[in-house]
């Protein structure tokens, strides 16, 4: 067929020079192993959720759940409505709440992100679902007894018969911080799932540990026989409006929906970076091609001139990328599941207790990932497969026809029209916040990306030049590495595209990470009068410090001049949802804040409320109110219970203080008990007191409680920080891959220009310049283009960043701030990374033949 000699020739040429295929396909490998990486990842997880829920309500018929989370649960009223109900055989309350497990030496068993409960055990005979699955002893029997997860345990050092403590921070009070039991059996999750920790108590003690006494969990019911399942969930769910009444399938489907609807997220996110490393790809396949084209004019004019048309000539370059793309996919499908591995290496190193399991590699992963490389590749090669065509066979053969290139004057207007667009649309997205504000940031933000790459061959030439006072002290070799680097501005920017890319992600998640330490700075150093500060465990967010650790300093800290514990709180006003706190004293002189009418003194049933809040809702000091709760009232067809409360004061918006602030009667009233505990304890000396003795009386003070940590407000600061740079490192460790890419595209640019100058770097060696003089000129003009691409990069970063904080400032990260230190070590980094990415080419080039370069024709 007419196209096989072409193909041929597309082959023999991809074999014979096998550096530069493995440099592309490399790049290639890299995106797509990203791609599939993150499918694969996240298949993972979903699957592995899906084991677990599949396990859930097992055995079930019907559940009755409140639709809200922060609802006090199932009234006992109800329970027995659903017990009197026509085709009920039995009903299986269930309590459950936040627990923490001492170790055998006493210390929190960590979890990481995952959950740390306890929960009702009801026996086997008395059971509507199927009962857990014990391996060794027995289950609790009686208060005092626990079974815990076989994982848990094992990380706990605790076995059957041994004694344990046990900590629930609703309950955890001076007297009683925490709870003495006996394991008397462990029990087996059906799939691993990460670091959780489940203890199983006896149904009393669960009533007394996780409820307030008039609600439970959840409702678990089994239908008599001959009873239709979905009939019977008709009928109760029209007498208790306000509730999830669901069927075992409905249940363990609602579940994989929350968990799918999270992972879609962390999988959006992941594929951000992924967008980032298939551009940066894309920019080095381009420029790849785009200079191998530039190289084979001769070639490919001869190819004209023997007979070949203009579609066969652009076909052996579209040839040549799409077997790129082809092996590079495949190869990178195969690393993808190794990354993925690496990901779930990645969250476990930081102990996040994300579950695992066996890889999951989806049909749909394998698509996606042949189609992402495969048209990254070829698309990325059409236009110097186009310019291929349209080469004049005869003008092509002479050697000057080289240099003549398209003048660069189009693209570059269109690049600064695209910039003027861009700053225009940052600015305005600026000077507002929340998502419509970020998305017209964003959409400047593809304006100025678009403009980096349409003018940075226009760009590069002044910079470079300027950049020229680096290289001055080399002489006569620094002047030629920069009029290399200037000389051919395309190949230039196009080098720089895929660093300036990576580097501006990395400024702008540098001014996230220093902002937001920077806010948390502000609000301790300007906000909180404390000289210590108590929190809880920093590795479980979701655990708080135990109700009872204020009374405990109170009473056991002489020194302690004013002690507030600050408890999260929730409520609604009309159909607006608030999230506060409620302190457990008065806040006066622990806080700097302002009111702006009435008093901050909070009798019974007051509240106080920011300024934003009562200009919404038209709220004044003194007015009476009614608070909606999240708990549905069945005897009132279950709309939300109300809270009669009465404003005694507004305040000036506040990150501190949230929407609103509760009196300490209301918090009971409207916080279920699973949130009940304090996010933070704040404590101040007495006039004259020793802090360091102080100190010791606190930490001694609150060493029965284990998940008590006493800082002053420097570690607090600290802390905070640790945490911040935390998802910093995952951050930068997701976005090393684009930067990996880039460097690539840097190796693979010089090699291939290293080629393109052999017989200029001949003559040099034919007068006498030392081979390494030429390994010099190599790297400096490296080091030019690196450091170029950074500073772009940089300056674009630092735009994005200020506008994208700007439009965040609506949850309190209202301080900006450039981390300047980490932009200088980024940009002398980057000169660095492009000495190192030219050693190679630099070496190639030293060893050039001067004589058979010259010969060259």
């Amino acid at each position: 067929m007419p196209g096989s000699p072409m193909r041929k020739v597309a082959l023999r040429n991809l074999a014979a020079h096998k550096v530069r295929l493995a440099l592309t396909l490399l790049s290639v490998v890299l995106g797509t192993a990203f791609v599939a990486g993150t499918f694969v990842f996240t298949d993972t997880l979903q699957r592995t959720f899906d084991d677990i829920f599949a396990n859930e309500a097992v055995g079930v018929d019907i559940r009755v759940s409140p639709e809200e989370r922060q609802a006090f649960g199932v009234p006992l009223a109800v329970v027995d409505k659903v017990e009197r109900t026509a085709g009920v055989r039995a009903v299986e309350p269930s309590m459950l709440g936040p627990a923490v497990l001492l170790d055998s030496k006493g210390k929190p068993v960590q979890t990481g992100g995952a959950p740390s409960q306890g929960q009702s055990y009801t026996p086997a005979d008395q059971a509507v679902g199927d009962p857990e699955k014990f391996v060794l002893g027995v289950p609790p029997s009686k208060p005092g007894e626990i079974a815990i997860n076989s994982g848990a345990a094992a990380r706990a050092g605790l076995k059957v018969g041994d004694s344990a403590k046990v900590v629930v921070p609703s309950r955890s009070t001076a007297e009683a911080p925490t709870i003495p039991v006996t394991v008397t059996g462990l029990f087996d999750m059906p799939t691993d799932t990460g670091l959780f920790v489940g203890m199983l108590f006896e149904v009393t003690q669960a009533r007394q540990l996780f409820t307030n006494g008039t609600s439970v969990a959840y409702l678990d019911i089994a239908a008599a026989p001959g009873v239709g399942v979905d009939e019977l969930r008709d009928r109760i769910g029209k007498e208790l409006p306000g509730f999830k009444v669901q069927n075992g399938d409905q249940v363990r489907a609602d579940l994989r929906e929350q968990v799918s609807k999270s992972l879609n997220f962390l999988n959006y996110f992941l594929l951000a970076f992924v967008g980032i490393a298939v551009i940066a790809s894309t920019s080095i396949i381009y420029n790849t091609f785009s200079m191998i084209v530039a190289q084979r004019l001769r070639e490919l004019a001869l190819l004209r001139a023997v007979g070949a048309s203009r579609p066969q000539v652009g076909r052996t370059v579209v040839v040549e990328a799409f077997v790129i793309g082809l092996v590079g996919s495949v190869l990178g499908l195969a690393a993808g599941i190794g990354l993925a591995y690496g990901l779930s290496g990645l969250m476990n190193s930081f102990e996040l207790g994300v579950p695992t399991g066996s890889m999951t590699v989806l049909p749909r992963t394998i698509v996606v990932g042949l189609l992402v490389g495969l048209l990254v590749t070829v698309i990325s090669a059409c236009a110097p497969a186009w310019r291929a065509s349209k080469i004049p066979p005869v003008e092509a053969m002479r050697e000057e026809y080289k240099a003549i290139g398209e003048s660069l004057r189009r693209r570059t207007r269109i690049g600064a029209g695209l910039a003027v667009l861009g700053v225009l649309l940052v600015g305005i997205g600026a000077q507002w916040t929340g998502k419509v504000a970020a998305e017209v940031v964003g959409g400047g933000a593809v304006a100025l990306i678009a403009a980096v790459l349409l003018a940075g061959p226009a760009l590069s030439q002044p910079v470079l030049r300027a950049l020229g006072v680096l290289t001055r002290p080399f002489g006569p070799i620094g002047r030629m590495a920069r009029n290399n680097a200037v000389r051919n501005p395309r190949r230039t920017a196009a080098t720089a595209f895929a660093l300036t890319l990576g580097l501006m992600l990395v400024s702008i998640i540098g001014m996230a990470g220093a902002s937001a330490k920077a806010t948390v700075d502000e609000l301790v150093d300007k906000g909180v009068r404390a000289d210590f500060v108590l929190v809880g465990p920093s590795q479980n967010q979701l655990i708080g410090l135990p109700i009872g650790v204020p009374d405990k300093v109170r009473a056991s800290v002489p020194e302690a001049g004013k002690v507030v514990g600050f408890r999260g709180t929730a409520a609604q006003i009309g159909d607006d949802s608030m999230r506060g706190v409620s302190p457990d004293a008065p806040i006066s002189g622990m806080l700097n804040y302002t009111m702006r009418s009435g008093t901050d003194t909070l009798g019974p049933g007051d509240i106080l409320v920011s300024q934003d809040e009562a200009e919404e809702h038209n709220l004044t000091a003194g007015q009476r109110i009614e608070l909606s709760t999240f708990q549905p009232d069945p005897e009132n067809q279950g709309k939300p219970k109300k809270v009669p409360v009465t404003i005694s004061g507004i305040y000036e918006n506040s990150t501190l203080l949230g929407e609103f602030v509760a009196a300490p009667d209301l918090f009971t009233e409207i916080t279920p008990t699973d949130f009940q505990n304090n996010f933070i304890v704040l404590v101040a000396a007495k006039p004259g007191s020793d802090l360091t003795a102080m100190r010791a009386s606190l930490e001694n003070a609150v060493k029965d409680f284990a998940l008590a940590q006493v800082q002053d407000p420097e570690q607090f600061k600290g802390t905070q920080a640790q945490q911040i740079n935390m998802l910093l490192a995952i951050l930068y460790g997701l976005l090393g891959l684009a930067v990996v890419i880039a460097i690539i595209g840097v190796i693979n640019t010089l090699a291939l220009s290293v080629v393109e100058r052999r017989r200029e770097i001949g003559m040099l060696r034919a007068v006498g310049t030392a081979r390494a003089q030429v390994r010099r000129t190599i790297y400096l003009e490296s080091m030019l283009i690196a450091v170029f691409g950074a500073i772009v990069g940089v300056l674009l970063g630092i735009g994005l960043g200020y506008g994208f904080l700007r439009t965040l400032s609506e949850f309190g990260l209202d301080q900006i701030a450039v981390p300047w230190t980490q932009l200088l070590l980024v940009l002398v980094s980057s000169g660095v990374i492009g000495v190192l990415a030219a050693l190679w080419p630099g070496i190639q080039a030293a060893r050039t033949p001067p004589l058979a370069a010259i010969a060259d024709l």
